[in-house]
């Protein structure tokens, strides 16, 4: 949830506000958090629980492997291990498992790609630029900022921020962020849940979340528009939808598949 591949710069500020109303309208209704009748197939992209083939069952039913993961990620933080991520898959069964093998492995690329440049590689855990950190607490929300005004600051893969997004993803996987943020740059099975849970239910400034923008072959472009697309596309900083074009192009040649058509925003 940031632009970047290092550390934030203070666009980052202004690009968290405009995710402030989808955010806000997520807080209030997430899927897991409210009763329901039985899933859809398109619900069991969530965390709820679903039957069918659709369910992984193991880290051995992911499309990539370790050892594919390890040469995305040769510098990577010993933080974020590929066995953190494969636990996390298991609430979000739809991920990287709906539609077709080159869908999988599409999808697996898309969001390894944005993950690899929201962190320099799988290389940074917390938001590098702590004069940020007090801009993440919105005091208007009725449930405040209980870990402290400076506590929500961008962290995990997808670099979560702002307490209402940490409230929100809190809810949907039955975790206390919101009084325990901490836990999203502790447990490394908590920060990938925090990515899956934007990839997989968010839409941020775009008209589709990450998920849906691969399953359906709305292409990649889709995907950076709704993690960055207020400073990104529509030729707002093509450097750096470049950069995550380039990622996507190189994952997906590793794991043997193409990368699709529109790439960019």
């Amino acid at each position: 949830m940031a632009d970047r591949t290092g550390p934030r710069r203070g666009d980052q500020v202004r690009r968290a506000v405009t995710l402030l109303g989808a955010a806000l309208l997520s807080a209030a209704a997430v899927p897991a958090a409210l009763p329901a009748p039985p899933a859809s197939a398109a619900e069991c992209a969530t965390v709820r629980d679903c039957d069918g083939p659709s369910v992984r069952q193991s880290s051995a039913d992911f499309v990539v492997s370790e050892s594919q993961f390890t040469s995305m990620f040769p510098n990577r933080n010993a933080f974020y291990t590929y066995g953190g991520l494969t636990a996390a898959m298991t609430s979000y069964p739809g991920f990287a498992n709906t539609g077709s093998d080159t869908v999988k492995k599409q999808e697996a690329a898309a969001f390894l790609a944005n993950v690899n440049h929201e962190t320099g590689g799988l290389v940074h855990i917390v938001e590098q630029n702590k004069d940020n950190y007090p801009h993440y607490c919105d005091a208007g929300q009725p449930y405040g900022c209980p870990a402290g005004r400076a506590a929500y600051y961008g962290r995990g893969p997808i670099q979560l921020s702002w307490n209402f997004n940490y409230k929100a993803a809190g809810d949907a996987l039955k975790i206390d962020l919101l009084n325990n943020p901490y836990l999203v740059e502790r447990d490394a099975a908590v920060s990938w849940k925090s990515a899956l849970w934007y990839w997989m239910t968010q839409k941020g400034p775009g008209t589709m979340t990450g998920h849906d923008a691969m399953v359906n072959s709305r292409g990649f472009g889709q995907t950076i528009r709704s993690i960055n697309g207020a400073l990104e596309c529509d030729g707002r900083n093509p450097a750096q939808v470049q950069s995550r074009v380039d990622a996507y192009k190189r994952f997906t040649q590793l794991l043997g598949v193409a990368p699709g058509a529109d790439l960019t925003c």
